[in-house]
């Protein structure tokens, strides 16, 4: 018979749904075992949904009952580093989602409890697996556009996220859990570290939305210095409320590269002269990277089977969120931030709640 690989949910909520139903529907090498959340109606009903049947309030208790070879953990960033280390010391592999943790320090432990238990820790940026960035990065890499001298990328959610996340003191805000894949995109297609950063913020929907938390924002830009010589900047927006739009340009000396369109489908309608053309839009990231998803898992799936390292490693997740870090003390005091402040701080994010 063909091994499985049995996977724990960490999460039923959003993120826990959409990999469910792609292990459920895609990932014939395997199954999810356990589902964990401690919300109980969340939990009866993405279980019910994908028949999950064994299902537990906690991690510690589907630990103790279950049998599973790795995690998948889609709970909020605050929980991160207590589950990922939990499961790293019970010898289960990890899929982590972004943000991989709140500061550094627990990145750090994130990433030494899987070393030291010889696990798989591969980071749930998704645009890693998706077919257009994946090419685009292949063709950047030959030289086709020649040595690449700036990037732009952005990313643009239709929803509020949930309150914990809008918070700085809990989540470290849109940079954190919006824009996080556009610090790693940016590492990724330039191949190089960000040096410096700059970020502005603006707050224009929060009190008709009830986001009240000191310091939320929906609008961001940053602009930024790579190590290479490079520049660069992310645009964020959440709530946007036109569709999910991600995107991003690479200039090099040679060309210029456009990886995404707003566009969602390859349909266009007309019905009158005055409307003229109209084409659908993504609504929402699962359609978007649809495939990325699938990609992505069916990749940490063939990792813990072979015992091949992830394309994305904690080291991948611990940059973005140095560069989360370095972004929010950016505006925060009103002035450009070295990488290397955050790097290097004691304590890098003294925002964050518990600080």
């Amino acid at each position: 018979m063909k091994k499985q690989v049995r996977i724990c949910m960490l999460g039923a909520g959003r993120v826990g749904r959409l990999h469910s139903g792609t292990i459920t529907r895609y990932i014939s090498d395997a199954t999810v075992t356990a589902l964990v959340d401690p919300a109980e109606s969340i939990l009866q009903e993405t279980g019910k949904d994908f028949g999950i049947e064994t299902q537990f309030t906690s991690f510690e208790e589907a630990l103790d009952k279950a049998l599973f070879d790795a995690v998948v953990i889609t709970t909020p960033t605050f929980t991160h580093r207590d589950l990922a280390v939990l499961a790293a010391e019970q010898g289960k592999h990890i899929f982590l989602e972004k943000p991989m943790a709140l500061n550094l320090a627990k990145c750090d432990d994130i990433i030494a409890a899987a070393e030291k238990s010889g696990v798989i820790l591969q980071m749930g940026f998704m645009r890693r697996s998706d077919p257009d960035f994946m090419a685009a990065v292949e063709r950047i890499q030959t030289g086709e556009i020649g040595e690449p001298t700036m990037i732009k990328t952005l990313t643009h959610g239709p929803g509020l996220p949930p309150a914990w996340a809008n918070d700085i003191r809990t989540s470290n805000g849109m940079l954190a859990e919006v824009t996080s894949h556009d610090f790693d995109t940016i590492r990724w297609l330039m191949g190089s570290n960000i040096e410096r950063i700059y970020v502005e913020t603006a707050n224009f929907k929060g009190a008709e939305r009830g986001a009240t938390a000191k310091h939320f924002y929906d609008n961001m830009f940053a602009t930024m210095k790579l190590e290479s010589g490079a520049l660069g900047n992310i645009s964020g927006v959440c709530p946007c409320d036109y569709g999910y739009d991600a995107r991003a340009e690479v200039i090099g000396k040679k060309g210029i590269m456009i990886i995404g369109e707003m566009k969602g489908q390859a349909v266009t309608v007309t019905v009158n002269r005055d409307q003229g053309l109209v084409t659908p839009i993504y609504r929402r990231w699962p359609e978007r990277f649809a495939w990325a998803y699938i990609n992505e898992i069916q990749h940490f799936v063939e990792c813990v089977l072979t015992g091949s390292t992830p394309r994305v490693t904690g080291e991948d997740g611990r940059w973005a969120v140095a560069g989360v870090l370095a972004g929010t003390k950016s505006f925060l005091e009103e002035r450009p931030v070295y990488l290397k402040e955050v790097l290097e701080a004691d304590n890098p994010a003294p925002w964050l709640a518990g600080n």
